[in-house]
C-alpha cells in the first residue's frame, strides 16, 4: 500500500501543477471513501486543501465522523449546513415539504447537486481543484449522481475497486469506525448502497477484477452499466 499511496500522492501533485491550480477541495461525507481522498489530498498539498462537510438533513453521525477524518488528518475545514436552501429547493419544486420517508430519487440527487455547487464555489474562489471521491466499483456501474457527485475535476481511487479503498484506509490511518460504517450515500434514512445497486461490493469488485460471477450479477452488472452510462459521457451531439 505504501507504494500505492505515494503514486497517488505524486498524480494528484502534478494534476494541481499542470493544470495550474493552488490546490485541493473535497467534499468529506464521513465515510471512507471520501476519508481515503482527504488524506490523500492533504499528503499531496500539505498547505493548500479544504475539506467541506455538507450535512443535509444528513445523520448527525456522519458529520461527527467527518469532522474526526478532518481533524485525524489535520485538514482546514469549513461546514457548510445545506438543509435550508434543500428544502427551500423541494418546496419550489414539488409544492411541498420535504418527507424523507419517501424515498424520492428525483428529490434525494438535490443533495449531492447542491454539494457540487458548494465545492465548486469554494474551488473557484481559492483556485483549487475538486477531489472527487468515486471508487471504481461505483464508476463501473455508474453508481453516483449525475452532475453530483460524479461533477469534479479528479477521482483519485477511481481506479480502485472497493476493497482496495479499504485497504488504503487502513495503510492511511483513517479511523476505524469510519472504516467499519455501512456504505451509504445519505440519500434518505437508512439508505444502504449495496441494498440500492442489489449488490454487495464483494461481488461486485470479484466480478470486475476476475470476470467472475453467477448469472444474477453479470446480469445486473450489464443492466446498471447500460441504463447508467450516459453518466460517464459527454453531452450526445448530433452526428452531422
Amino acid at each position: 500500500m505504501q507504494e500505492l499511496a505515494e503514486k497517488l500522492t505524486g498524480w494528484l501533485r502534478e494534476q494541481v501543477e499542470q493544470r495550474g491550480a493552488r490546490g485541493l477541495v473535497v467534499g468529506i461525507s464521513g465515510g471512507v471513501d471520501s476519508a481515503v481522498t482527504a488524506a490523500l489530498c492533504k499528503r499531496a498539498c500539505p498547505e493548500n486543501v479544504l475539506g467541506l462537510i455538507m450535512p443535509c438533513f444528513s445523520d448527525p453521525q456522519d458529520a461527527a465522523d467527518a469532522r474526526l477524518v478532518a481533524e485525524t488528518f489535520a485538514i482546514p475545514y469549513k461546514v457548510v449546513n445545506l438543509d435550508e436552501p434543500f428544502a427551500l429547493l423541494v418546496r419550489l419544486f414539488t409544492g411541498e415539504e420535504y418527507d424523507p420517508q419517501k424515498k424520492d430519487l428525483a428529490v434525494a440527487n438535490i443533495k449531492p447537486r447542491l454539494r457540487m455547487v458548494t465545492l465548486y464555489y469554494y474551488a473557484n474562489r481559492y483556485g483549487y481543484l475538486v477531489a472527487g471521491t468515486g471508487n471504481r466499483t461505483e464508476l463501473t456501474v455508474g453508481y453516483f449522481t449525475k452532475y453530483g457527485d460524479g461533477g469534479v475535476d479528479l477521482l483519485p481511487i477511481g481506479n480502485l475497486v472497493k476493497r482496495q479503498v479499504y485497504e488504503l484506509a487502513g495503510y492511511l490511518g483513517v479511523p476505524q469506525r469510519v472504516i467499519e460504517k455501512t456504505p451509504s450515500a445519505g440519500l434518505w434514512p437508512g439508505q444502504c448502497d449495496e441494498a440500492e445497486m442489489g449488490l454487495t461490493y464483494r461481488e461486485l469488485d470479484e466480478f470486475i477484477l476476475t470476470g467472475q460471477g453467477d448469472e444474477r450479477v453479470r446480469e445486473t452488472v450489464k443492466f446498471l452499466a447500460l441504463k447508467n452510462a450516459h453518466k460517464s459521457q459527454l453531452p450526445a451531439l448530433p452526428p452531422f
